[in-house]
């Protein structure tokens, strides 16, 4: 797979665009990699998407192009486009303002048809919004609710709690034991970021920074070394 960035010569000819010009386009969230939607792109849309840094697609309806958010202002900054093995669908990667469907749903796949038996979906961001959803609309006999309601020194005398016991477990090369109170802090953490209005998305693009930082201080080291 190939991806490309603003400093990458790309080669559109090199795409397969079907017999109507156009190519698939999954959108994901470059944050939570939920995706967002399923669109199509001719060539035209996709030079001016990478032009411009912003999702434009085509329209198979309307027979035209429509830049995402060109109305509702709920754009899509482009983090990055892959091509799949065969060149015959893309993936891009964007940052959102806003929610990504029409209906005011952050995605447009929010219709759960199945489950397979024995799984339960799971994400970080699921339990985020759990955890929120607690605060803003308080339940009675929830233990999160009941952790907003003590404030904030209860809730950091629960992180250092947990994370004194994730030490002992770690210390004890207890795998399974670890696991579980590493789950625990993590819970903890995430009531704690909910009370300080930190999300997820804040951590992500905190990590994302340092990646880049380090990154750059590797090639300068590399440079360096060759230098000598």
């Amino acid at each position: 797979m190939k991806a490309w960035r603003s400093d990458c010569n790309m080669d559109i000819e090199k795409l397969r665009f079907d017999e109507k010009g156009l190519i698939p386009a999954v959108v994901q969230d470059h944050y939570t990699k939920q995706v967002l939607t399923v669109a199509y792109m001719n060539r035209e849309s996709l030079e001016i998407t990478m032009k411009e840094g912003y999702t434009c697609f085509y329209s198979r309806s309307r027979q035209e192009l429509w830049r995402k958010g060109e109305t509702s202002g709920n754009t899509q900054k482009v983090v990055s486009i892959t091509s799949d093995c065969d060149r015959d669908a893309l993936v891009i990667e964007v940052i959102k303002n806003g929610p990504a469907c029409h209906t005011g749903e952050e995605s447009c796949f929010f219709n759960l048809e199945y489950i397979g038996e024995g799984m339960t979906p799971f994400s970080y961001e699921g339990l985020y919004k759990m955890i929120e959803g607690r605060k803003t609309q308080p339940k009675e006999g929830s233990y999160t609710t009941y952790l907003f309601d003590k404030g904030m020194d209860k809730i950091l005398k629960k992180v250092g709690e947990e994370s004194t016991e994730v030490i002992i477990a770690g210390a004890k090369n207890d795998k399974e034991e670890t696991i579980y109170e590493v789950a625990d802090l993590a819970y903890h953490l995430m009531v704690m970021m909910v009370e300080q209005g930190i999300t997820l998305q804040d951590i992500t693009a905190e990590l994302t920074k340092r990646h880049v930082i380090d990154h750059k201080v590797k090639q300068e080291k590399m440079a360096s070394d060759q230098a000598e």
